[in-house]
């Protein structure tokens, strides 16, 4: 749910609202409610981190786990994600998501849950992800217990895109591979992939690790 402030103001959407950077969608704002602890990704972070997903994003089933503005869960379905789970514990923010889903008759392919993002990694699974955005909000320190739940809930070639503060920023840890990061002077924005994954899938995305 925490997103990084820009570091630059030409970065920033307009005030209340995230606008879909790419795909079917592209262009489309989706209003931000004022909730504690919510900041939405840059336009120029989401950016550059949907140009590093592309070649994998077709067919992809995307589980974000502190949704907030859904702005992540709703711009991989922009760009030919299959499907998307928009977990949100925040009433308000939860009922704004499926607003957004159902302004962009997306309802087929994305589902919001109105739920605690841990309480529902504990829970019966509910298939498995290729790619998992885990941006909670920064002040609460959820990422390492995030991190212990996620296993159960990765398909063999999973995607990690991890956010976390600058100045204390959160590694993966060793079951991850580092792909790609970036970041601004408030975040890291770090993209990793699962140890189960096979090197023919990471050659297919420009710049990856062999």
């Amino acid at each position: 749910m925490s997103k990084p402030v820009p570091s630059r103001p030409a970065a920033r959407s307009a005030p209340g609202s995230v606008r879909i950077i790419g795909g079917r969608w592209r262009g489309t704002r989706l209003p931000v409610a004022d909730a504690p602890g919510l900041r939405p990704t840059s336009d120029r972070a989401r950016e550059t981190l949907f140009n590093w997903l592309q070649p994998m994003l077709p067919g992809a089933r995307a589980l974000d786990l502190f949704a907030g503005s859904g702005a992540l869960g709703l711009e991989a379905l922009s760009r030919g994600a299959r499907e998307a789970l928009l977990v949100e514990r925040d009433p308000t923010l939860a009922s704004a998501l499926r607003e957004n889903v159902e302004r962009l008759r997306a309802g087929d392919v994305a589902r919001v849950a109105q739920a605690d993002a841990l309480a529902l990694l504990r829970t019966p699974l509910q298939g498995r992800f290729d790619l998992v955005f885990l941006d909670p909000p920064f002040a609460d320190g959820l990422w390492r217990e995030a991190l212990a739940l996620l296993p159960p809930w990765l398909a063999d070639e999973a995607w990690l895109y991890l956010e976390s503060p600058a100045d204390q920023a959160v590694e993966a840890g060793p079951e991850w591979r580092l792909h790609r990061e970036g970041g601004s002077r408030e975040a890291r924005h770090a993209l990793y992939r699962w140890r189960g994954g096979g090197a023919d899938t990471l050659a297919r995305i420009p710049g990856g690790a062999q």
